[in-house]
């Protein structure tokens, strides 16, 4: 089995003016996982695996997966940690190739067996972060999960010694899925990167999640290129876009139409790499024929895109960097700072219930479509970054959280 690195085949795809495509998908079985992967291999699009871990593994509960195999109940993802990884290798033998990677995504706080597995499998390709992978799924300590991404990133870098260049993917840009602004984003995806560097991981990607309007998002793409291009100038990076993580359309037309656009946001921005979401995602788990007709149509309205196009400046870029410099200011250790700043405030995600969030911040989609702060609470942003809601009612957070819904429903 070869490998090859996920960061040089991204860039390869990317020099050949293709986006890479790829889905959110795992299962229990390792015949059913191969399939899976083969099926995506096969779907004539240029995409990158995936082996998502179930939820079991994602937060420890190792004798809750044991059982399940065991009395062969159904997981929803791939139990890597419980799989002998002779058994992964298994189901990577022939498909895992330099121009078709695999990457294991998670969702873990506390992920150090995760990629003990992944690595004793032969792979080298994750993603996640000790505040994106903790705040929204987890109930450990932000200082904890701090701790067990740095030991993690040491197991990740390790593997250079045998020839590996490993990859880690921020989840910064998707806090919550939904009603973050972008700035935020921006700024959670550049600190975990440099996060990652400092524990020695040279080769990562920086995600940010399409939001609730094209223009705000391609400002906040633009943004994180920036930052991005400041503050990680040496080490190997790109920009990995998320179909809408939020309320998804329940119609066929209306997920169809979402993906396309998050596809002609990828291009337009210049974002390297698209993790699509499917037609069923409002209604279950999608299947593997749903998550390979995802890639194919994302793959065309891909190809029919055009890059570049104006984007204007209402702010995303000053907010981001002001929230990322008063983080660094708070300690010399990266880590550090992060713990630090969210028992300061300075990073507080809207809606976000961890016992660690401050949770004093507000936002709303405007009339015009765009994520808005109606509460800054204690973030260092420019004064009078806050725009005052028509209120905080129960209807109006339902308005804002269902508009991609709506939206694209009603075509």
């Amino acid at each position: 089995m070869t490998g090859g690195s996920f960061g040089e085949f991204v860039a390869r795809a990317a020099a050949a003016g293709e986006l890479v495509v790829q889905p959110r998908m795992g299962v229990a079985g390792p015949a059913r996982m191969r399939a899976g992967l083969a099926a995506v291999r096969g779907a004539g699009v240029r995409a990158a695996g995936t082996i998502t871990v179930d939820s079991f593994t994602r937060v420890g509960d190792h004798r809750a997966v044991r059982k399940a195999l065991d009395t062969g109940a159904e997981l929803n993802g791939y139990p890597i940690a419980a799989h002998p990884p002779e058994t992964t290798r298994a189901v990577l033998d022939g498909l895992r190739e330099p121009d078709f990677p695999v990457q294991v995504r998670h969702g873990s706080a506390c992920p150090q067996k995760i990629v003990a597995a992944l690595l004793a499998a032969g792979l080298d390709a994750t993603e996640g972060g000790p505040l994106s992978y903790c705040l929204p799924y987890s109930r450990v300590p932000v200082a904890e999960s701090v701790r067990a991404w740095a030991e993690s990133c040491l197991l990740l870098s390790d593997a250079r010694e045998r020839g590996a260049r490993p990859h880690l993917e921020s989840f910064g840009g998707c806090m919550m899925g939904q009603l973050c602004p972008p700035s935020l984003l921006v700024a959670i995806s550049v600190l975990e990167g440099l996060f990652f560097r400092q524990h020695g991981v040279d080769s990562m990607s920086l995600s940010y999640a399409q939001q609730t309007d094209a223009d705000q998002d391609a400002e906040a793409v633009a943004a994180l290129r920036t930052l991005a291009a400041e503050h990680l100038s040496d080490v190997d990076w790109h920009v990995v876009l998320y179909t809408y993580m939020g309320v998804f359309p329940r119609t066929p037309h209306g997920a169809t139409a979402l993906l396309e656009r998050s596809a002609e946001l990828a291009v337009r921005t210049g974002a390297e790499r698209l993790i699509v979401k499917t037609t069923a995602e409002a209604h279950r788990i999608p299947t593997v024929a749903e998550n390979v007709a995802a890639l194919v149509t994302a793959a065309a309205a891909a190809a029919r895109a055009r890059p570049g196009g104006e984007v204007e400046d209402t702010g995303v870029l000053a907010e981001a960097r002001a929230l990322v410099e008063a983080v660094l200011d708070l300690a010399p250790d990266v880590g550090i700072a992060l713990v630090r700043a969210v028992e300061r405030g300075y990073l507080d995600v809207p809606y976000c219930l961890h016992q660690d969030n401050a949770g004093r911040t507000r936002a709303f989609v405007d009339g015009d479509g765009r994520l808005q702060w109606s509460r800054t609470g204690a973030l260092p942003l420019p004064a009078g970054r806050a725009v005052p809601a028509a209120d905080h009612t129960a209807d109006e957070l339902l308005r804002s959280l269902t508009h991609v819904e709506r939206t694209f429903d009603r075509g």
